[in-house]
């Protein structure tokens, strides 16, 4: 699914929820607080997008330290 699609989806359900508790609000502390962390959750992927990873992965490199067993490289 594309990126911009997944921002789109979360940010219409984060203002959904957000309106859903103003139009009625929770009967009690608990029920808010059990709304609160999806809410986050959707609000921080439409505003950052799904990131996988951060850091690219790399292959070991012919320079990496050698396996045990095997003799250093001159």
């Amino acid at each position: 699914m594309n990126a911009l699609a997944v921002r789109l989806v979360c940010g219409l359900l984060f203002s959904v929820l957000v309106l859903g508790a103003i139009v009625k609000p929770p009967d009690n502390f608990s029920q808010g607080l059990g709304m609160l962390l999806p809410a986050t959750m959707l609000l921080g992927v439409a505003l950052r997008g799904p990131r996988r990873s951060i850091i690219p992965k790399r292959r070991a490199s012919a320079t990496a330290a050698p396996k045990v067993g095997e003799p250093p490289r001159p």
